[in-house]
């Protein structure tokens, strides 16, 4: 249950969310960042001083791609896709998460 208010998001899913994101298509960090927030219904709002960090993080490890181009509102900006690597981490990402929450789901429900 969301409760309204902006929510942090749990250490470690913030290169997950990005890498899910752009594997939809190239993307600029605004766009990200707008994307996360619509498809959270306005929970998750990732800030600058955290996603641009990340998404040099994945272009140092070869798991993002960058490019410059013209944004929608002819701004210069940076477009993000995903690698082929980027690709394998997402699914070795999305697996390890899944493994947790099922985790903390059994602790959750158990006596």
């Amino acid at each position: 249950m969301t409760t309204g208010r902006q929510q942090d998001l749990l250490p470690g899913t913030l290169d997950l969310l990005v890498l899910k994101t752009v594997a939809r298509g190239k993307m600029h960090g605004y766009g990200i960042a707008q994307h996360l927030k619509a498809r959270s219904a306005d929970v998750l709002q990732v800030g600058e001083s955290s996603l641009y960090p990340a998404l040099q993080r994945l272009l140092l490890n070869g798991f993002l791609e960058g490019e410059w181009g013209t944004s929608e509102n002819n701004r210069r900006a940076r477009y993000y896709s995903l690698t082929p690597a980027g690709r394998k981490q997402l699914a070795s990402e999305r697996k390890e998460f899944e493994r947790m929450v099922d985790a903390i789901r059994l602790v959750l429900v158990g006596p």
